[in-house]
């Protein structure tokens, strides 16, 4: 409970049923022979925490899950990969937060969503003195009820206790765009996707929409662009990380991973640059396997992915 953490990540903690591939759905009562379900731990926090502690960061995720299967998986699993699970939350009146995930055989991932505990987890006294022995809190419990109001405050003191800040959003929502305002001056990066940015900050332009974020708080923004990689804007700098030349299976935890690639980097010492080229590697592993983890195999692994595999920013 004392020990330093590097990675504190706070809110959406999902399960995820993956299925692959599914072109449709069996007529009736009738069945498909699929390749692969996986379960998972996942979302805007869970996934992060995953596979930050894949790459090798000692996490913890504070959430909560319900009394339920499907949470005592969650806590297993969490517990099984070296995740501390001392702030996770049992709610005795939700269920946990689950997700059932049919890939397309192109990749397409509609979703069939339970919504659970995990929204309403309160930020506790043990979550903010956490959030003073990390070296990063990553904070992705934007527009939630259950820490409505906390989150500011919880942010600015573990900034000025010289944690690095961070904030992503599962969604949005008028909730989300008003809670921003209240969250942004204290982070130091923001990370949504350019489709939250689109509707966040009213633009096409990932690096108006970055600015527009920063004119509200923010110390810099990281842009999630899918295919096209990743843009980091600070007042001072804009790098693009191109995409790595895949074939993608399953994209649905790209984006917690690559905030969590981010946050690994940078805890690791790498510069701006070299740390969103890393984030981008760790998502395109986990976009090549079915689950929140994909085929990462860990930092050495994605230093070697990094370097090794060509981006479509490279001539063949």
């Amino acid at each position: 409970m004392d020990k330093p953490l590097d990675l504190l990540a706070i809110g959406l903690t999902t399960i995820d049923i993956t299925v692959h591939p599914v072109a449709s759905l069996p007529e009736g009562e009738g069945g498909q022979l699929v390749e692969t379900i996986a379960l998972s731990p996942a979302g805007t926090a869970g996934g992060t925490a995953l596979v930050a502690r894949a790459l090798g960061l000692e996490v913890a995720i504070a959430a909560a899950v319900g009394a339920d299967p499907q949470g005592q998986l969650v806590q297993s699993m969490f517990y099984a990969a070296g995740v501390d699970t001392s702030l996770l939350e049992i709610d005795r009146e939700r269920p946990t937060s689950t997700t059932v995930l049919p890939i397309r055989p192109n990749g397409d991932r509609p979703n069939w969503h339970m919504m659970g505990a995990s929204i309403f987890a309160p930020v506790t006294d043990a979550v903010v003195a956490a959030s003073r022995r990390a070296a990063a809190v990553h904070w992705a419990a934007v527009g939630f009820p259950g820490v409505a109001g906390h989150g500011a405050g919880l942010l600015r003191e573990a900034r000025a206790g010289g944690a690095f800040t961070s904030c992503d959003l599962i969604a949005p929502t008028d909730a989300a765009q008003a809670d921003l305002d209240a969250l942004l001056p204290h982070v130091d990066l923001f990370m949504p996707s350019l489709a939250e940015v689109r509707a966040l900050a009213g633009t096409d332009d990932p690096v108006e929409g970055a600015h527009r974020f920063i004119a509200r708080g923010a110390g810099g923004c990281l842009v999630k662009m899918g295919a096209k990689g990743a843009l980091l804007v600070l007042p001072e700098l804009q790098v693009h990380a191109p995409a790595h030349r895949i074939d993608p299976v399953d994209t649905t935890s790209c984006g917690d991973s690559l905030c969590a690639g981010f946050l690994t980097a940078r805890r690791r010492g790498m510069d701006e640059a070299s740390a969103l080229r890393f984030a981008v590697a760790t998502a395109a592993q986990v976009a090549l396997g079915v689950g929140t983890l994909g085929r990462l195999d860990g930092y050495d692994s994605t230093l070697a992915f990094m370097r090794d595999v060509p981006t479509t920013g490279e001539a063949r």
